[in-house]
């Protein structure tokens, strides 16, 4: 049995996580795995699960212990090795079976951590699993009365290529080509530096690698995009060898950022756009789901374009629920996830990557000049405050702004006037408020801004 608070902590609203020897220990994977096998028996699920890992030093023996903890209760286990978080999605919609993925995603070194999904790559968080996987790691893991399961292995990165390509066939055979692309890639030393080379290999490129070595330690940066400073370097070589795009992956390479030729960051909400308008012109009337504090532009572009927008809470699970619900095609996040029908409604950066690269192949034009048109408004980025008493600042915040904004709660609170929006939520694992702010213009973007950071802060 595991003591319900240290639970708590480490199990979080998408994952588990925590830090490596003191809290993800062999035990713990061992007794995860068992339990995860146990939700699956009930849920139905097929018999075997699929096991993926990053390049963390303490991934192997921790996924090595997860897959005794599942095969204890008579499932079978197949390990596919290294492999970047949609390369294990991947698996998991191929050979339609549960999967299990050993990665901390963008969190420093000393940190491990386990994505969980049901077969077809199916979300499993709080609402879908992680509470019944918890109560069943709280009450104790009883000893299965059946024989031990199996474990094999198996290569997949080829097939996952091969899977990718699929969905461009004519990029893939260059018939849309008007350029030969010199592309920067970032890998933060993360998945996307084992992905990547295969990947890029299949197109007419030229690649300048950047930190494509695997290690776990990140001697480099942070392997977390979403933070500029991570892209400082990017940038830099961007503009170092004149190259038409810079792309940056965080540590389990499900996630993937832009900079353009000018070396500028790329607005996540422009490359939701840009794959919003492709994917509607092969599926026209298509539903698109955005989450609500993308840029609104990526609402009107929507609908410009024939499709109908749908506005969904932060997260993946509710994204991946609601594209099921809807029959969405296609997914987009603020933080630089990006989810597609066709991938099993699963996200993955190099599709999300390999989306721009057609598009910017199939044009002349720069990729600044391609985005252009998605660009519309100015957004602040997120901004984190520690707050003690979160109910009560956004009561505050709500007395203060009620009269002149029209609110919503659907995931914290967003506030919307005719020059700009903004919205307030708080975080699942911290005591702290997330802000993010667009406005129709710099100078208002930045007034509103200031002005609810002095009441969050003061």
């Amino acid at each position: 049995m595991l003591k319900p608070e240290f639970l708590n902590s480490i199990i979080k609203a998408y994952d588990v996580r925590g830090l490596v020897d003191k809290e993800i220990t062999p035990d713990f994977t061992f007794a995860l795995g068992a339990a995860f096998a146990i939700f699956l028996q009930e849920e139905h699920e097929p018999a075997s699960v699929v096991i993926g890992e990053d390049m963390r030093p303490s991934s192997p023996l921790l996924a090595t212990a997860f897959a005794d903890g599942v095969t204890s209760q008579g499932m079978d286990v197949i390990r596919i090795g290294l492999a970047s978080t949609d390369m294990l999605y991947f698996a998991s919609g191929k050979l339609n079976m549960p999967g299990a993925m050993f990665t901390a995603s963008h969190n420093p070194a000393a940190y491990n951590g386990i994505k969980l999904c049901k077969s077809a790559a199916q979300p499993i968080g709080q609402e879908s699993g992680l509470l019944r996987i918890k109560e069943l790691l709280a009450s104790g893991i009883p000893i299965a009365n059946r024989p031990i399961g199996k474990e094999s292995s198996q290569e997949l990165l080829d097939d996952y290529v091969e899977f990718l390509f699929s969905l461009f066939p004519d990029f893939k055979e260059k018939k849309t080509s008007k350029r030969k692309l010199k592309i920067v890639i970032d890998a933060g030393n993360g998945m996307a530096g084992f992905t990547a080379p295969a990947v890029m290999s299949k197109l007419n490129v030229d690649v300048v690698p950047m930190y494509f070595e695997l290690d776990g330690n990140f001697p480099n940066h942070e392997a977390n995009p979403i933070e500029p400073k991570n892209l400082v370097d990017l940038q830099k070589r961007v503009k170092k060898e004149g190259a038409d795009i810079g792309l940056a992956f965080d540590g389990d390479a499900d996630r993937c950022f832009l900079v353009d030729e000018n070396s500028d960051l790329v607005n996540p909400s422009a490359l939701t756009s840009l794959i919003a308008k492709r994917e509607l012109a092969r599926k026209p009337g298509s539903t698109i789901i955005y989450n609500l504090i993308s840029s609104k532009a990526v609402r009107e572009i929507v609908e410009e374009n024939g499709g109908k927008a749908v506005r969904s809470r932060v997260g993946h699970s509710y994204i991946k629920k609601l594209m099921a619900q809807t029959g969405a095609i296609f997914g987009g996040e603020h933080s630089g996830h990006f989810y597609f029908a066709d991938f099993w409604r699963a996200d993955s950066g190099m599709l999300a990557a390999l989306f721009a690269l057609s598009e910017l192949s199939a044009t002349k034009s720069p990729l600044s000049k391609l985005l252009a048109p998605f660009n519309r408004y100015v957004s602040s980025g997120e901004i984190n405050s520690v707050v003690k008493d979160i109910p009560g600042k956004l009561k505050e915040l709500t007395t203060k702004y009620q009269g002149d904004h029209e609110i919503d709660d659907l995931d914290g609170l967003t506030f919307t006037s005719e020059r700009y929006w903004f919205n307030v939520r708080p975080s699942n694992t911290e005591p702290l408020l997330r802000l993010n702010v667009e406005g129709d213009n710099e100078a208002t973007m930045k007034a509103v801004r200031d002005q609810v950071l002095a009441t969050i802060r003061g």
